[in-house]
């Protein structure tokens, strides 16, 4: 499994993005959020097949390292 470098996770709560991360060349992420639940997607590159977990929580003042999996459906 290789890091999925050129990815744009999109993080939505009440039916609108609150933020969008680019991912960098090895894979890694850095996004500030506000506390609540949110709906995690990929919008690029197109037509990604499944991303897990596809929601996450933060409480208060919480940091959290979270690693995202991506199926392209490529074999």
């Amino acid at each position: 499994m290789k890091p999925a470098a050129g990815v744009v996770l999109a993080f939505s709560r009440g039916g609108f993005v609150r933020a969008r991360a680019p991912t960098a060349s090895e894979g890694t992420y850095r996004v500030a959020l506000a506390p609540g639940t949110y709906a995690v997607t990929a919008t690029r590159p197109a037509g990604p097949k499944r991303l897990v977990p596809a929601k996450v929580t933060l409480a208060p003042r919480q940091v959290r390292r979270l690693t995202f999996y991506l199926d392209t459906g490529i074999r």
